[in-house]
């Protein structure tokens, strides 16, 4: 049976059991299996146990092995790569009974007073989140809002953010945009394949999974205010695609850089 879970500073809450171990819960998904998202949230914050709080997350990436079962915890195990005096380095095994689910590697540095030089930016002629509607979504814990874009340009955008009061935390931040950024790149992906254009919104045409999953954090916002996640598909071959997106704050930030590889396969 699914644990319950309130909010998303609960879903984050994991138990210590033993040296860099840490336990936590999920709650049940349409779908049937443990959101990606969630896994890769909780797997840095179990690495980010480990790491001085001078340290900033700069980047994720991570291997999904198989789907996560709901009705059981999830421990995760972590390895201390590498202690630097820039750089940290940690290594999270997320795992159930059945084996490994989820294989992530974490790398944070200090602060460091160099150049801030953004070269890529929101679209002026991008909608405001309050000009669109809410869309209809899986869980609670996140309110979306999806741009329409041209079927031809292999794009899903939308606004989004966390439902919940997470202080100024910047660990529970950084850990919102991991669970965040898993929600919309297998979209973009899809919008490539050939049968999706063929007969697109569909329900059922496909069966797949996400197979890994990257995240690079370029400028902290709160992920409780709207974020844009613009993502455009690279195309299919042998069953995968590329999910490449950035995230934007509402006020033309560039937050954060995403890529997905999905596997999508015709349903059958």
């Amino acid at each position: 049976m699914a644990f319950e879970v309130a909010d998303f500073r609960s879903l984050m809450a994991l138990e210590p059991h033993g040296p860099d171990t840490y336990v936590g819960v999920s709650p049940e998904y349409p779908w049937g299996r443990v959101y990606g998202g969630q896994v890769i949230a909780q797997a840095y914050v179990a690495a980010a146990q480990t790491v001085e709080a001078t340290y900033r997350v700069h980047s994720l990436h991570g291997y999904f092995i198989r789907g996560g079962d709901s009705d059981e915890p999830i421990r995760f195990e972590v390895d201390r790569i590498r202690n630097g005096r820039s750089f940290i380095t940690r290594r999270v095994v997320a795992r159930q009974s059945n084996g490994a689910i989820l294989n992530l590697s974490a790398s944070f540095q200090i602060e460091e007073p160099e150049p801030d030089a953004p070269a890529i930016f929101l679209g002026r002629d991008t909608p405001a989140p309050d000009e669109l509607n809410d869309d209809e979504i899986w869980t609670s814990l996140i309110q979306r809002r999806t741009l329409q874009t041209d079927p031809q340009d292999h794009r899903e955008s939308a606004w989004t953010r966390l439902v919940d009061d997470l202080g100024d935390d910047p660990v529970l931040h950084a850990a919102g945009l991991a669970y965040l950024s898993d929600d919309f790149p297998t979209e973009a992906v899809r919008a490539t394949h050939p049968l999706w254009k063929q007969r697109r919104g569909e329900q059922g045409l496909f069966s797949g999974a996400s197979l890994d999953h990257a995240i690079w954090f370029h400028r902290p916002k709160p992920v409780t205010d709207w974020q844009l996640h613009d993502f455009r598909g690279s195309g299919m071959v042998g069953g995968r695609g590329l999910g490449i997106g950035n995230v934007f704050a509402a006020d033309g930030t560039h937050v954060a850089t995403v890529v997905q590889e999905a596997l999508l396969r015709v349903a059958r």
